[in-house]
């Protein structure tokens, strides 16, 4: 993210910036017809956004009316106000940009020179939280967000080809469900809570700030630590330790060598925390 930039780790996108869009640009199910034409236009351009890589207000607006040039001009000042906020009797409202959904991504010099604005990594996850996408829709989101979410969207066809419709589990991080609870019931011998509380303790000092390369690295780790899941099984297959990402490890080992690094890791946090409590004494 710019460096101007405060945005906070997931457990902020849970606790503030989701919320927040929820009040500004609307909820999930809620209908597009109780929706006020504001809060329409924001979930128009940001579907148009999620479909597209960077682009300038005038390019966003193009894609909105292609064949109409004489509302072209309106439509591109409305999509500039949406993003940037307006002045009004010297009084700022905020925009799209302000609450961190929407980030400039440089410059274009097609016709004069103007910014270029692209979903953020908090954008895209609203996106996929309210906007009722289809599969397919958030496969054009992989498709266009590559360089965002290397580690997930660059993988996706081919985790996908692996596992399935199981890639779409991303959903439950952009409802804010960290699956950082403990109550949740797994198989026993899989490491999911495990893994998946350490990436909240990784970060947590990134709760008020985090960059745009931190954010996309603790996200992919949930993604794939949610893979994991399996619920309490009665049969004899029984998977255990992350074995479950064998499938998707065994044709891609530098996947596996980063994501086993992260393992590691946790495991020298937990094994340090156990020799803290043996030296305390505790009876």
């Amino acid at each position: 993210m710019p460096s101007d930039s405060a945005y906070g780790n997931l457990q902020n996108y849970k606790l503030y910036i989701r919320p927040n869009a929820h009040t500004h640009y609307g909820s999930p199910n809620e209908k597009k017809s109780v929706l006020s034409k504001h809060r329409q236009n924001v979930q128009n351009l940001l579907k148009i956004m999620s479909k597209n890589e960077s682009m300038t207000t005038w390019d966003l607006a193009k894609i909105s009316i292609p064949n109409d040039i004489s509302k072209l001009r309106e439509r591109e000042k409305i999509y500039r106000r949406l993003l940037v906020g307006r002045k009004d009797k010297g009084k700022h409202s905020d925009g799209i940009l302000d609450l961190g959904l929407v980030i400039k991504d440089g410059k274009s010099f097609k016709t004069g020179m103007a910014d270029k604005y692209r979903l953020s990594l908090y954008g895209i996850l609203y996106c996929i939280d309210v906007l009722d996408l289809t599969k397919n829709d958030i496969d054009k989101i992989a498709e266009k967000y590559v360089k965002v979410l290397p580690k997930v969207f660059g993988k996706w066809e081919y985790v996908k080809s692996k596992i399935g419709n199981k890639v779409y589990g991303i959903k439950l991080l952009a409802n804010g469900l960290l699956a950082d609870n403990p109550q949740i019931q797994i198989q026993y011998g899989i490491p999911f809570y495990e893994l998946m509380s350490y990436i909240h303790i990784k970060y947590q000092k990134n709760f008020e700030y985090i960059s745009e390369k931190k954010l996309a690295e603790q996200i992919s780790y949930w993604f794939y630590i949610n893979l994991l899941y399996q619920p309490i099984q009665k049969n004899n297959t029984i998977n255990i330790g992350i074995s479950n990402l064998n499938q998707i490890f065994e044709d891609d080992l530098e996947l596996k060598k980063w994501f086993l690094v992260f393992c590691k890791e946790s495991t020298k946090y937990y094994h340090e925390r156990y020799k803290i409590l043996r030296k305390s004494e505790i009876r």
